[in-house]
């Protein structure tokens, strides 16, 4: 019997890495994204803009409605917003920030309790970022640290379903070719760190994220469910108490 898999923003990067591996390993995928279409035949696809909150139950409808159970799901989708000041940042540049990373993310659970569909196993995409508060990670680093409380919260409410907010490590993608091009490491250390990464297995495909994404799905099981889980703290321990030493 094939297992089922839903997941965000699946149109790049990340997210894509992590819909291939699953319907290479054979799952039954249900996915949304801005962008992107169905590329498999064991996939289904709705196009959903996660910025506007009252589209994401009738996209959610059209994909689920004859689905009883999913043996997994993965809020992936998320933008990061500009590094800058935190002075600098708008209150209209966070709220658009909140609203994809956390907002979008309550939604989506709010209709998963209300559909009544039976959930394994949630992983919410966290991030370094929600415990470091590294300089000009302003809107970003709040809505994860938000991401994190929300599974610890939601937690209470999903009683037959294990939540980990994740951080899945340093990943090649988009977001990080902006972080390492286009922002001044002199003003924000923290790109330092990315740059020396960049051609090390330090830095990670998005399939390869997957994978250990995918890898560490039963791991995540022995932490309490709400739990904010460093993937490094699993598969690099050394290299995460490196980074503890920032904070």
């Amino acid at each position: 019997m094939s297992k089922n898999c839903f997941v965000t923003g699946v149109s790049r990067g990340l997210g894509k890495g992590i819909a291939e591996l699953f319907l290479e390993k054979g799952y039954q995928l249900y996915s949304c994204s801005r962008g992107g279409e169905s590329f498999h035949k064991n996939m289904q696809h709705a196009k959903c803009d996660l910025s506007q909150l009252e589209s994401i139950d009738p996209a959610l409808n059209s994909l689920l409605d004859k689905v009883d159970a999913l043996d997994v799901v993965i809020l992936n989708a998320g933008i990061i917003g500009q590094i800058k000041n935190m002075s600098a940042t708008s209150v209209n540049e966070l709220e658009t920030i909140m609203t994809i990373n956390v907002w979008s993310n309550k939604v989506i659970l709010d209709y998963l309790l209300t559909a009544k569909i039976t959930v394994k196993q949630i992983i919410l995409m966290s991030s370094g970022a929600a415990v470091l508060g590294s300089k000009g990670w302003g809107g970003y680093a709040l809505s994860k640290s938000s991401v994190n409380m929300l599974a610890k919260l939601y937690a209470h409410e999903f009683e037959n379903t294990h939540i980990t907010a994740i951080a899945p490590g340093l990943i090649q993608t988009d977001m990080m070719n902006y972080l390492c091009t286009e922002v001044d490491p002199e003003d924000f250390p923290a790109i330092k760190r990315l740059e020396a990464a960049k051609g090390t297995n330090a830095m990670q495909s998005p399939k390869q994220a997957a994978e250990k994404i995918f890898r560490a799905l039963p791991e995540l099981l022995n932490y309490r469910s709400g739990s904010f889980v460093d993937l490094r703290q699993i598969f690099a321990p050394q290299e995460y108490q490196a980074l503890m030493k920032n904070l």
